[in-house]
């Protein structure tokens, strides 16, 4: 599961807001160092949790509308939507144990 699911307006609520399993999506930019930095770390937790999570990315460049609706004032901005609903979510780089100890508990 190495692979981001590419979210925009025309497929969020069928892969996001209506997906079986829970989607960490990660909000950012193809200009954002941080969220090359990030994307790495977040494929290898895909990989772990690959069971328990879709991993998925917007660009905000290209969802304005989506961006503003969640209140992404940062990128990147990592939001875990579980049953479609926004449980938890991280903005800027943080480390994997980060990631872990604040989406880890919703993934059971």
């Amino acid at each position: 599961m190495g692979e981001f699911l590419h979210i925009d307006e025309a497929n969020f609520d069928l892969d996001v807001l209506k997906a079986e399993k829970p989607v960490l999506l990660e909000f950012g930019a193809t200009w954002c160092v941080p969220c090359k930095q990030l994307e790495p770390e977040l494929i290898k937790l895909g990989g772990e949790w690959a069971d328990k999570v879709r991993l998925a990315k917007l660009d905000v460049d290209e969802s304005p509308s989506l961006t503003m609706k969640f209140g992404v004032m940062g990128v990147p901005t990592v939001i875990l939507f579980v049953n479609g609903e926004a449980k938890q979510r991280l903005t800027g780089f943080q480390s994997r144990q980060r990631i872990v100890e604040k989406m880890g508990s919703f993934l059971k």
